[in-house]
């Protein structure tokens, strides 16, 4: 047999997402491409890796065994690229950082100058809801998170990034009357909600509470940019972070709604266990944040002031 790493590692992506062309599309690759290099891996075996039924493809229970080995081999392969990175002095290895969807606006950011300058360090980034987030980290699967709220359950040690705004936010056909909406007019609106477990929606319902608000819910949506389309297409009203929406307030597409007592002012955090025995990696990111986070807010979240 004479298979290479990348066969191994199209195979190992196919098995995976079961379809070619999701493959490709991961490993920046032609569909072509990848199906060649499947084939030639395929014939070093007299025994079927998979079964194309319709378009869909199946693993074979012996095409489960080679992705399995498969990925055992490349894990290895990676581990001695980072042992030898290592010993010429750089850091190499793993960065796990899980963030709330609202996060990917801003987290990037503060990991682009540190990624560039370390070309070891391997960047996996989870965007998921607040609840998923807070989980992981308490499993000890990520070494960071970045949320606005920090869980009172958890012993944390963070790092304070920046402010996030929330306001009301409406379609650009949308009038109201006065120099603050009502609470009557309020009171009228389609409210779309994210879904539980969503820090934007505990913080929206926390308002609406706190205010004594008797109003409804119009939709539930699962991410922030369903719930941001579905508010420029006039479906309803939302209470959304500020900085997710600043194109579409650039270009009109969105309005910010006067509401007394908005917007409401927390604050995005970098957090991560206090008992995690962080890595390299890891305690060189915090210093790295440390030092720049300023410069970074002020070259790329200024526009932020913009809104009182």
């Amino acid at each position: 047999m004479n298979y290479t790493l990348h066969q191994l590692e199209i195979f190992l992506k196919v098995s995976q997402l079961k379809s070619v062309t999701k493959a490709s599309e991961e490993l920046f690759l032609t569909q072509p491409a990848v199906s060649i290099q499947l084939k030639k891996f395929q014939e070093q075996f007299q025994i079927p890796l998979f079964e194309v039924v319709g378009r869909k493809i199946y693993i074979t229970e012996f095409g489960d065994e080679i992705a399995f080995a498969a990925q055992n081999i490349l894990d290895q392969v990676q581990a001695i690229n980072y042992k030898a990175l290592s010993f010429q002095g750089e850091l190499a290895g793993k960065l796990k950082i899980a963030i709330v969807s609202t996060a990917k606006y801003a987290m990037p950011f503060f990991l682009t100058q540190f990624i560039q300058k370390h070309k070891g360090v391997d960047l996996t980034m989870d965007v998921t809801n607040k609840a998923e987030v807070i989980r992981s980290l308490e499993n000890n699967e990520v070494d960071f998170a970045m949320v606005s709220t920090i869980p009172k359950n958890l012993k944390i040690d963070s790092i304070k990034l920046m402010e996030n705004k929330l306001y009301l936010v409406g379609g650009k056909d949308y009038q109201h009357k006065g120099k603050y909406l009502s609470i009557e007019a309020f009171e009228q609106l389609p409210l779309i909600y994210r879904e539980e477990g969503s820090a934007t929606r505990n913080a929206m319902e926390r308002f609406i509470s706190s205010k004594k608000i008797s109003t409804y819910k119009k939709m539930e949506l699962k991410s922030n940019e369903a719930l941001k389309q579905a508010v420029v297409a006039g479906l309803g009203f939302s209470i959304m972070p500020l900085i997710g929406i600043k194109n579409e307030l650039k270009n009109g597409d969105l309005q910010l709604i006067p509401v007394k007592s908005l917007p409401m002012v927390t604050n995005w955090n970098l957090i991560w266990l206090s008992s995690k025995n962080l890595s390299t990696i890891a305690k060189s990111l915090i210093e790295h944040i440390h030092e720049n986070k300023d410069a970074i807010t002020n070259t790329h979240f200024n526009w932020l002031n913009d809104y009182m």
